[in-house]
Order: structure tokens, then C-alpha cells, then sequence
């Protein structure tokens, strides 16, 4: 999957401004940076977000508990950047789908 569909996705979501030529490495970078500073500034907002795109709380409660060391910023922008791939993979899906009907049958 190319990066700057992600990343404009991330950008739409986030309400953040990532330039689209980035590497996945560089995307979960600046992800985990945003998300450790909202986890800093403005915890109730990024708690908000993850609900809205759908971040499984049990899987992320399970990973900060397995990973207590770990870099909490790191461990929720790896879960964010899943939902998000698959979000557009789930779109990519139903528009090829899509693409298969004739527009009367559409509605």
C-alpha cells in the first residue's frame, strides 16, 4: 500500500499536516511523536480520536500491559496506523467492488 494515501488519511483524522513523501518508518514516527504529545497536553482529545477511528481499547490496554516499558506514544501509533490501513484496504474492497455494477442498479 503506497504511504501517501495513509498519510493523507493521518493528516484528515489528526488534524495534522504530514508531508506525503514519508516512509512507513518516518508516518509511525511522527504519529507516536503527535500521540505522546497529546497524551502530555491533551489526554481527553486523544482518547476521543482513538474511539472515533476505532482503536480496539482491550487490544490496547493488553499491549501497554504487555509492554510496560515500551513507549506508550510508540504502542498506540502502531495500533492507529493498522486501523487506518485497514480502513483504507476496507475501501479500496468495496469500491472495486462497486466498480462492477451497473450505475441503474445503484442507489
Amino acid at each position: 500500500m503506497e504511504n501517501t494515501e495513509l498519510v493523507r488519511l493521518l493528516n484528515k483524522e489528526l488534524a495534522i499536516q504530514l508531508p506525503d513523501r514519508l516512509t512507513y518508518t518516518e508516518v509511525h514516527e511522527q504519529v507516536s511523536g503527535w500521540i505522546n504529545d497529546m497524551i502530555k497536553t491533551d489526554f481527553e482529545r486523544l482518547v476521543s480520536f482513538l474511539y472515533r477511528i476505532d482503536v480496539s481499547e482491550q487490544k490496547l490496554r493488553f499491549l501497554l500491559q504487555q509492554h510496560p516499558q515500551e513507549d506508550a506514544g510508540h504502542i498506540i501509533a502502531s495500533l492507529v496506523l493498522d486501523r487506518q490501513e485497514q480502513k483504507l484496504k476496507t475501501r479500496e474492497l468495496f469500491s472495486q467492488r462497486d466498480a462492477g455494477v451497473d450505475e441503474e442498479e445503484r442507489w
